[in-house]
């Protein structure tokens, strides 16, 4: 797992985001040039985001 400050994400990738009080895991279900919708796999509802918005985030590579 590698921390990525400018890595171009594209569905099907899982990222590590930190929220207000914690760290969350999630799935990348769509990613645009100005968004991305990001599934936290936990039954509740997907959730978009800005881009920009995703400051630091850590990606998991495959090995």
């Amino acid at each position: 797992m590698t921390t990525l400050l400018t890595e171009n994400l594209i569905a099907g990738d899982v990222i590590e985001v930190r929220t207000i009080n914690d760290v969350m895991t999630v799935l990348v279900l769509l990613a645009t040039d100005d968004f991305v919708i990001l599934d936290p796999c936990d039954e509740t509802t997907p959730f978009v985001v800005q881009r920009e918005e995703l400051v630091g985030y850590r990606k998991f590579d495959e090995p």
